[in-house]
């Protein structure tokens, strides 16, 4: 009789019988596994959470009172007939590939990754296994993110050059991940928040990610009492009344998307900087190869094409139709 597979995809996630739960649910059930805390991973209603210890903090900030159970970096856990572990992804702090193993078959749910160093979140680590489902949100040649020290240069030269001119740079960017990544690489200097930004960051804080001190904007602050600050702020805020307060102002934001012109242009921002928290074509690759897996399962992005090419590498490629939504350029603070 032939075996249910480790992983199986259904209407409501991606599922283990063998377990009996769910990897990254998008519909209430019993027991979820939760990759990260992007909303679209991390969605409320579920009866029972297992994330990692680092993502739970923000797992609570965002969900509020949940039935959360947590879990260390390459503890292993047996749940019914399978053995789970959670492994860095590299995304954003917290982030986990999530390997799942039944009867000796290995599969590795990836959730979103970058293979990037970042000096912030755990690194990721590349997992041996028989199937991987992997992310394809940047899966294009043309999507190859340059050195991230080029980028900071890059962001805080934008920053010293406002400042001289004496106008106030606002920089958009996801409140969970990106925004801190960015506070990171910033130099010394005065830096604003929005409260999205500013709530996140103060629970990374507290959990000893290290991080500079920041202001939050609130309607009592003057801005003129912060000569030079730089603003952090989600995309939604971009463009809005709320930015009046700040005077003239050079926009700038930070996201993958940014490669592509035409994505800058409808932003319409003065300066697109390409930062992703998400693997670009060469870091896909490689963590794929790194695996050694022959089977593939290709989630959201750009799946037709990414897929294809991996079927023409060799790999046994399928697509995966999921309510993942990777890094968003137009819309939402989806992530």
């Amino acid at each position: 009789m032939t075996r249910a597979p480790v992983l199986s995809f259904t209407d409501r996630g991606i599922y283990c019988p063998a377990g009996e739960f769910y990897i990254d649910p998008w519909r209430p059930v019993d027991r979820a596994l939760i990759t990260h805390g992007h909303a679209d991973h991390a969605r409320p209603g579920h009866a029972r959470y297992l994330a990692t210890a680092a993502a739970a903090p923000v797992l609570r900030h965002r969900l509020g009172d949940i039935a959360l159970d947590t879990i260390g970096y390459g503890e292993a856990r047996k749940i019914g007939g399978a053995a789970v572990s959670f492994h860095p992804a590299g995304h954003v702090p917290g982030s986990a590939q999530i390997r799942v193993e039944v009867a000796g078959e290995v599969w590795v749910v990836s959730g979103d990754y970058k293979t990037e160093a970042d000096g912030l979140c755990e690194s990721f680590e590349p997992l041996r296994c028989d199937a991987f489902i992997t992310e394809s949100t940047f899966g294009l040649p043309v999507f190859r993110w340059q050195p991230q020290a080029e980028v900071a240069a890059e962001i805080n030269g934008w920053w010293r050059a406002s400042a001289a001119a004496g106008i106030t740079p606002v920089l958009g960017a996801y409140s969970l991940g990106k925004a801190q990544r960015l506070l990171a690489l910033l130099e010394d200097g005065p830096i604003l928040t929005h409260g999205a930004v500013e709530a996140t960051t103060e629970v990374l804080r507290a959990q000893g990610y290290q991080l500079p001190q920041t202001i939050q904007v609130t309607p009592e602050l003057d801005a003129k009492a912060h000569p030079g600050a730089i603003v952090l702020a989600p995309p939604a805020a971009m463009g809005t009344p709320w930015m009046r307060r700040f005077g003239a102002v050079s926009t700038g934001f930070a996201s993958g998307w940014m490669q592509l012109r035409g994505v800058r242009r409808r932003r319409s921002v003065d300066r697109g900087f390409v930062v992703s928290d998400h693997a670009d074509w060469a870091g896909l690759t490689e963590a794929i190869r790194a695996t050694g897996a022959e089977r593939i399962f290709v989630t959201h992005g750009y799946t037709e094409i990414f897929s294809r090419w991996l079927g023409e590498c060799g790999y046994d490629a399928h697509i995966v139709s999921t309510e993942y939504a990777g890094e968003i350029a137009e819309s939402g603070e989806a992530e």
